[in-house]
């Protein structure tokens, strides 16, 4: 069943399946990094409001990153995620409207060997995100926002803001089993004075190659405070090669 609000493609915690390759430029513990997630958006209603189509359902991801340069490839983070979603459809607009919980766990090994003073960073919110598509799948653009309350640190501050834009080629159509794909993601904290995180991620789009699911095989570059856990206060800068997997 098509997610009436379609995956987005440069942001750096949307729950899917991926594993990627990450290198961190100048940065002062990690270097070689691989990054996995596990997750994905799931129906468990959906239904006709006149025109409209709406649905409840649930989202789901583990993020985790491994130091590659570490004699046991340690890892550094897991951050879980968990959504109650509700999304609505009407022609080429979406929305989408998450609650949702995050909290995050360093590595033990990493813990040891680094000295790193743990931050038990923990979190629900509530944000919604609208979404409309151009010229049928060729060009999306979305934004929106949320909201973090009962927040550990408490000193954490609630405000966010994303946004973005997403281009699939219209050659050689939307009926071809492999497409050029590329997106922008930028995304604005309170916590972090609005500056923004920026994901930039380009590449090509395979049809239905794995099991049903779409592949994407994408080159990207990130820049701004880290999405993981802890680390939510430390620049980072890295480029990066991933697969995606998506249904």
């Amino acid at each position: 069943m098509a997610h009436l609000f379609k995956p987005l493609i440069a942001d750096p915690r949307w729950p899917h399946f991926a594993i990627e390759y990450q290198y961190y430029i100048a940065d002062k513990k990690l270097a070689d990094v691989a990054a996995v997630s596990f997750g994905e958006s799931l129906n468990f209603y959906r239904a006709r409001l006149g025109p409209a189509w709406w649905g409840v359902g649930l989202q789901a991801g583990v993020f985790a990153i491994f130091d590659l340069d570490a004699r046991s490839q340690d890892l550094v983070n897991a951050d879980y995620f968990v959504a109650a979603t509700g999304d609505f459809r009407y022609d080429a607009l979406s929305a989408l409207m998450r609650v949702f919980h995050q909290s995050s766990h360093l590595g033990d090994e990493f813990l040891v060997r680094n000295r790193v003073k743990r931050v038990n960073l923990s979190y629900e919110g509530v944000d919604l995100k609208l979404s409309y598509d151009f010229l049928g799948d060729v060009l999306r653009v979305y934004g929106g926002g949320g909201h973090l309350f009962d927040r550990d640190p408490s000193e954490l501050k609630p405000g966010m803001l994303q946004w973005g834009v997403e281009f699939r080629s219209p050659w050689p159509g939307e009926a071809a089993k492999v497409r050029p794909i590329a997106a922008v993601d930028v995304q604005n904290r309170e916590q972090n004075g609005w500056v923004s995180d920026v994901s930039v991620r380009a590449g090509v789009e395979f049809k239905g190659l794995w099991s049903g699911r779409d592949l994407q095989v994408l080159v990207e570059y990130f820049r701004g405070k880290s999405p993981n856990g802890q680390f939510y206060l430390q620049k980072i800068d890295y480029i990066g090669l991933g697969m995606h997997f998506h249904f």
